[in-house]
């Protein structure tokens, strides 16, 4: 009876560690697979070689723009094409274009300038006067701090956004801003001749500035950016086509295949190595045949976005595409992570067809969509009569039948990091 016990017990230890080894390979990236794979090689002399056909040539770094811009959602877009893209709420000479974009190229990853004036005039062949004016566009942008020259000036430009700068602030920045890290509150009433009080909330506005405005900009990036798969239209039909390395093969050293005598100790120690490898294999179709269902099942649901592009994405969750392939939603969640496929609008993670929705009476649009449209309207909107969250809401309404509360409208803009409407006024009159 113990012996039973026992075996049914090691029993029960083996498949929990294949299930933990299956969980765990499916949330890996591909890159991911083949640094596990190559690690457990190295403890498996049965192993001779992995075939995956992996050019990481090929693959940018994940710092490189490897999305389709416009596709995206700013979440996924870098730095300098999120401030590019808030280009068109500002106003300014069309011959100035290049210039501006040109300072945002030469940002660093915290948002600030690193290159002199003069040198940014020579490179662009303009005038100091134009540079300077350049600049002043680009430190308009969002997040507030963008295109400072240093810590104090990026401090500066994000309390003139909030209101909360005072003449003496610049000096205090720019000579005593020890003061402000040691929070002296005394010394800098005394200094400014103002109230303790004053001097603290003065502090405390500082303190809520970020050092690096860069950052908030800052898409999570992998190591590598690997598509599993190519989703292409072929003879009128979208068709999946799965990359070698997306389920790589394992091929076994035939050195130790006379080694089959169950008294031999080394036979035995290999036989558990086999057992290892099957394991794995299996693991790797698991995870493979897992993917498969589920690009398909994203293929099926967004297929009006493969066939017009982004203004046609569906409201999609993981809850619905766990019920229709009768899987657990965490196992969807892991599917997706991570995981990115080759499409005619670039390569996407799997995450992005993943969209919320708003109901509206011809059913449910995708959030995206609808901030979509809303940056359509305001690319195209009166310079001068720049469109209100209440003018979007109604457009929405009478020319998509997409029906919105205006603080949803304020959202969308926010997340687009869309200046009001008074402020898009504001800054084209600059």
């Amino acid at each position: 009876m113990k012996q039973k016990l026992s075996l049914n017990q090691s029993l029960q230890w083996k498949m929990n560690q294949s299930l933990v080894q299956s969980i765990n390979i499916l949330q890996f990236s591909s890159g991911e697979l083949m640094e596990y794979i190559k690690e457990v090689a190295k403890e498996n002399p049965l192993i001779e070689e992995v075939d995956a056909d992996m050019d990481w040539v090929q693959y940018r770094p994940a710092s490189s723009n490897t999305f389709s811009i416009g596709e995206m959602n700013t979440a996924e877009m870098s730095l300098y094409d999120q401030l590019k893209s808030q280009l068109f709420t500002i106003s300014y000479p069309d011959s100035l274009k290049p210039i501006i974009e040109f300072g945002i190229d030469s940002l660093n990853e915290d948002g600030y300038l690193e290159i002199a004036l003069e040198e940014w005039a020579s490179k662009c062949e303009t005038t100091i006067e134009n540079v300077e004016y350049a600049l002043e566009k680009i430190q308009s942008l969002e997040p507030s701090g963008i295109g400072a020259r240093n810590l104090q000036e990026c401090i500066l430009l994000q309390l003139k956004q909030a209101n909360s700068i005072e003449p003496f602030i610049a000096d205090l920045l720019e000579n005593h801003l020890e003061l402000v890290a040691n929070a002296d509150v005394e010394a800098i009433s005394e200094l400014y001749g103002i109230v303790t009080q004053e001097a603290d909330s003065i502090i405390e506005s500082i303190k809520l500035c970020h050092p690096k405005p860069g950052k908030l900009l800052e898409p999570p990036e992998p190591d590598y950016i690997i598509p599993e798969a190519s989703i292409y239209k072929e003879d009128g039909e979208w068709k999946l086509s799965f990359y070698r390395w997306s389920t790589p093969k394992i091929t076994l050293n035939p050195t130790y295949n006379h080694l089959n005598d169950p008294a031999n100790e080394a036979a035995a120690y290999l036989k558990e190595k086999y057992k290892e490898i099957e394991q794995l294999q299996q693991a790797i179709g698991y995870r493979g045949n897992t993917i498969e269902e589920v690009i398909r099942k994203i293929m099926e649901k967004q297929y009006l976005f493969f066939e017009h592009g982004t203004y046609m994405i569906q409201p999609l969750t993981l809850r619905e595409i766990a019920e229709e392939l009768g899987l657990h939603i965490s196992t969807i969640s892991r599917a997706i992570s991570q995981k990115y496929v080759q499409t005619t609008h670039g390569v996407l993670p799997l995450k992005f067809f993943l969209q919320r929705g708003l109901k509206n009476e011809n059913g449910t649009t995708a959030s995206f969509a609808i901030k979509q449209l809303m940056k359509e309207m305001i690319i195209h909107e009166d310079k001068q009569k720049p469109l209100s969250d209440e003018a979007i809401k109604r457009k929405l309404k009478n020319e998509f039948h997409i029906d919105v509360a205006r603080r949803t409208v304020m959202k969308y803009r926010d997340q687009l990091r869309i200046p009001s409407s008074i402020k898009r006024k504001e800054n084209r009159r600059n």
